[in-house]
Formats: C-alpha cells, sequence, structure tokens
C-alpha cells in the first residue's frame, strides 16, 4: 500500500494526532530521497521495531554551503515512493522460521515531504553569514572529522532534524552508519537539549548498506559517478581496510594512513595504465578519531585493549565526494545492529538461539 504524503506541517500533525495511538510506537528515517538500499535497509528496521514508520524526504538547503551541489542534487520523489511501496520484510508466520522465509510487503505508514518554504517560514539563505532567524549548532564537535571539510555542513543537519524531531515526535529515529559524525551528533543535540522524541538512546545507528560487488558504500551521490569513476570509487573502502590491517598488526596511526594512501596511490597508477581512468582523484583525509570528542588521535597511537575508534575517509573522484568509514574495536559501544525486539529478549533473559528468528527480528510466531 502506498504511504500517505503530507507537504505540511499542519496536515502531518493532524494525521498524527487522529491516526495514531498515543501508544504507539513510532520509527522514524530522515532522507534528502533519491532513495537506495542503503535508506530502505534503516526503513526495514524501522518496521521491524515499531507500531509506525515515518519516512521524510526534503532536500535541506542548510547543510549545502554556497559552491555544493545542491542544484543537481536528485529529487526523485514519484520513484522515491514506489521504492516505499514495495518494501518486503520476511514473514513471520511461516511456518519454519529459520528455513527461508517467504517474504511480506509492507510500507511506511506516511511520508513527510515539505517545500523549503515550508521547513524555512523565514526564508533560508546558503551562505551562514547571510542567513537570520534561528539555527542550531553543536559546538565543540561539529568543526571536527567532516567538520574540517564541510564547516557549515552539521549546522545545517542540526537545525533540520531538529524541525523534523520536533515534527514526527518519534519514539525511534534510524542513521547510517555511512554518516558516522552525523548520527553520533544526533545523539548528542538528543541529549543536551533534553529531547523526549526521540531519547538520545533511541537514536539508532544502523551499519552501512554496501554494494556486494566491491563493498562501496551506498549514496545517492555515486550516480554522480563517470563509469571508469564508478569502477575507481571501491578504492575508499579497501583504502580503510588497508589501514585496519595495519593498524591490527600493530601498526601507528601514521603508518596506518600512509598504508591507506599509498593503497590509493597504487589502485589510481593501475586504473590510469589499464582503463584510461581520466577522471581527477584526490584523497580529502584519511584519519582516527575517537568516538566521544571526535579528537584526531595522536600520530604515535596503536591499537589499545577496549579502545574503540572511527577510522573514516573521504575520496575525490572527479567531482564526487565520496565518504565512509570503520569502527576499530566494540562497534556495539556506537551501533545498533540488533532489533530492538532482540535486545529486550536478552535483557529478559531469553536465548535467541532458541527464540528469535534471525529472520524476521522477531520472536517465533510474534506479529510484527
Amino acid at each position: 500500500m502506498r504511504p500517505q504524503v503530507f507537504s505540511t506541517v499542519a496536515s502531518f500533525r493532524k494525521w498524527r494526532q487522529e491516526f495514531l495511538h498515543p501508544s504507539a510506537s513510532v520509527g522514524f528515517v530522515a532522507t534528502m530521497g533519491a532513495l537506495h538500499d542503503g535508506h530502505l535497509s534503516l526503513v526495514k528496521r524501522s518496521l521491524r521495531d515499531n507500531t509506525a514508520t515515518i519516512v521524510s524526504i526534503f532536500v535541506n538547503p542548510a547543510q549545502f554551503a554556497p559552491h555544493e551541489d545542491l542544484d543537481s542534487y536528485p529529487r526523485t520523489l514519484a520513484s522515491d515512493l514506489d521504492a516505499l511501496e514495495s518494501v518486503y520484510l520476511p514473514n513471520p508466520y511461516h511456518p519454519q522460521p529459520f528455513a527461508v522465509v517467504p517474504t511480506v510487503l509492507v510500507s511506511p505508514d506516511a511520508v513527510f515531504a515539505p517545500s523549503v518554504n515550508e521547513m524555512y517560514p523565514g526564508g533560508i539563505d546558503q551562505d551562514v553569514a547571510s542567513q537570520t532567524g534561528t539555527f542550531v549548532e553543536v559546538k565543540g564537535f561539529d568543526q571536527k572529522m567532516e567538520g574540517q571539510s564541510r564547516p557549515t555542513f552539521f549546522r545545517g543537519v542540526a537545525t533540520v532534524v531538529t524541525k523534523l524531531f520536533n515534527i514526527i515526535q518519534p519514539t525511534r529515529a534510524y542513521f547510517g552508519q555511512k554518516d558516522i559524525q552525523q548520527a553520533l551528533l544526533l545523539r548528542k543535540l538528543s541529549r543536551d537539549l533534553l529531547m523526549p522524541y526521540p531519547e538520545p538512546q533511541n537514536i539508532h545507528i544502523i551499519p552501512t548498506a554496501r554494494d556486494p560487488t566491491d563493498n562501496l558504500a551506498l549514496s545517492s551521490r555515486n550516480s554522480y559517478l563517470s563509469a571508469n569513476g564508478r569502477r575507481f570509487a571501491s578504492a575508499l573502502p579497501q583504502a580503510l581496510e588497508a589501514a585496519r590491517g595495519a593498524w591490527d598488526a600493530g601498526a601507528s596511526k601514521a603508518q596506518a594512513i600512509q598504508a591507506a594512501l599509498d593503497h590509493v596511490n597504487y589502485r589510481h597508477t593501475e586504473a590510469v595504465r589499464s582503463e584510461g581512468l581520466v577522471d581527477d582523484v584526490k584523497v580529502d583525509y584519511i584519519q582516527f578519531n575517537d568516538p566521544e570528542s571526535f579528537d584526531e588521535l595522536p600520530n604515535d597511537s596503536t591499537t589499545q585493549k577496549n579502545r574503540t575508534v572511527i577510522l573514516s575517509g573521504a575520496l575525490w573522484v572527479g567531482k564526487t565526494r565520496l565518504i565512509d568509514n570503520i569502527i576499530l574495536g566494540d562497534s556495539s559501544r556506537i551501533l545498533n545492529s540488533r532489533p530492538v525486539r532482540w535486545e529486550a529478549m536478552l535483557a529478559e533473559g531469553i536465548s535467541p538461539s532458541s527464540e528469535y528468528n534471525p529472520a524476521t527480528g522477531l520472536r517465533n510466531g510474534e506479529l510484527y
């Protein structure tokens, strides 16, 4: 069934008040559209975890600097709605829950797709110096990591997500690991502003969805790549794996970063020689950061037991900027890899091996 589409705050709030029970759990997935399997993996998790699921589709001008790709960013509402209408989940009624389970068709309950004027009634200028009105910043954190390359990006993200949380009032919100700093900043924002919808522990970070052929992180911007550029793009996840391998083998941070850079240089040389790659290639950064402070680790740092680190990178291929990351150490300190029901079962002392159906994320025979 096609989800209902709302373009105004008033119409969405009216629907929410009339059709959602006060005790219903509401899952929320914020997107800018141009949906791919990475977005849909977040939607599926929300559908498994919650009574109702809401998806927003809004290309937020406040998170684009004046020189960035706001005008060319893909806007594909019709095909996005088709994708959301065609979400399949494993069937929890199947009598053999550990076998290959038939699927059932489900979809989000609603899509919130507002205009720019609806979200910024006072107007919005991409130039921060010219902006007037109310904006949200997470001071001391939004200028690190990605913020060094995109200094106004997180201001725009924090502002629009605060607005969306106020409109949707979700029980849980779902974000992808690919944008790890964004998701962690939103947890800090929810905590610092004492938000009830959602509370910080209910902002779920889901592992990155990747192309199964070459491990490239799925992104709407991958569509910008030329054919040769797309083949080369896998150099980024490979470079991060090279850095991880060096780090795990006892190399220092500086040595691990060099291993990543060496891999990119090798792939570039080979792509130019064998495929005639003409796209310019430039590493923006490869870095190791603390997940709490976002501070860079010292260059002489080495792996330590019980330490969690974010290894991230950004790579320009032609005019397309790609980002990716790997969590070193205990990723469960950051990611929500398991459905909410499984976590609840573990808390109850129930063994997922006997009660939990890994194909559905549900207790055997349980409705979703």
